[in-house]
């Protein structure tokens, strides 16, 4: 029930009186409309069910909660498909754990209709009695933490702006727009924390359409130099160099795009060669390398190798 139902209910009864309907629109036009939706609405609850308790117990806390709202064409009848909890729910949980910046575990604890609402909270993990510290932090507070992130950040994709903050969380993000992708699925995120508060964010088919066009690579070319000692070689035309003796010493995988011209160089394993390579990273729009390669270009003259640029 929204705040103006009762608004609603005074109109219909009132509607074959035309005197009473015109003093009723006067009235309601001093009062105005309230414009709230039910989870405003029960956020204030809750803050005042805590400034209550608080009343009789100074530390008290609400239990935290976070929602998950799957709108679209297949989510109208409230239920939760298995395939679709087998795709999201634990991309979801891993995008949360890349929001508080440590692991964190969520527990499904319920779904309501309203399309299909999945109602879950954080695991409580027990407090180490050997880390006296660890009694003055609520074991839930990574979560709120990373779930305040994270509502920045779909809000940021919502409206299509600057992402590289959060670059970090980019992968985890898109996981989940992948998923919600698949099955033609919106995502409300609405989060209830301990201290009567809320926090809400969507991803739809704006938010995903942009994360789809910050994933597009292009390509960027130099041409370097490796110098090193020759430890695999494969028929396909691929050789591996390692440019130091030491166990940590950078390794680079060459490949040539003519097997032919590696079997006229006969290598061998351990031989020292020095090629001309070029080195390719296919970057994405925030500049994260998505993938390298490494390509024979020809021989070169024998010199250090240059550190490559990451």
């Amino acid at each position: 029930m929204t705040g103006d139902s009762w608004r609603e209910r005074r109109r219909a009864l009132q509607g074959d009186d035309p005197a009473e309907t015109e003093r009723a629109a006067r009235l309601l036009d001093a009062l105005g409309t309230e414009d709230r939706d039910d989870e405003e609405i029960e956020a204030e609850h809750r803050a005042s069910r805590l400034a209550a308790a608080r009343e009789y117990a100074p530390d008290a806390r609400l239990e935290e909660e976070l929602q998950l709202r799957l709108t679209g064409p297949a989510a109208v009848g409230g239920a939760l498909r298995f395939e679709w909890g087998d795709a999201l729910l634990e991309p979801v949980e891993h995008m949360v754990s890349a929001a508080a910046g440590t692991p964190v575990q969520l527990e499904l604890t319920g779904i309501s209709s309203g399309s299909t609402v999945v109602h879950a909270r954080p695991v409580t993990v027990p407090v180490d009695s050997a880390e006296p510290d660890a009694l003055n932090t609520p074991a839930t507070s990574a979560v709120a933490t990373g779930l305040g992130t994270l509502t920045k950040l779909l809000d940021a994709l919502e409206s299509e702006r600057d992402i590289r903050e959060w670059v970090k969380l980019f992968d985890a993000v898109d996981a989940v727009s992948r998923a919600l992708s698949r099955y033609e699925l919106n995502l409300g995120v609405t989060w209830y924390d301990a201290e009567g508060g809320l926090r809400r964010a969507r991803l739809t088919e704006r938010g995903r359409q942009y994360v789809k066009r910050l994933r597009e690579t292009r390509d960027r070319d130099q041409e370097i130099t490796i110098s090193g000692r020759v430890t695999e070689l494969r028929e396909s035309g691929l050789v591996k160099v390692k440019t130091g003796t030491a166990k940590n010493a950078p390794a680079y995988d060459v490949r040539f795009e003519e097997p032919e011209e590696l079997l006229r160089m006969r290598p061998g394993l351990g031989d020292n060669v020095h090629f001309r390579v070029r080195f390719r990273q296919q970057l994405d729009s925030m500049g994260i390398a998505r993938s390298t390669e490494y390509t024979y270009l020809g021989p070169a003259a024998e010199q250090i190798s240059l550190p490559l640029e990451s």
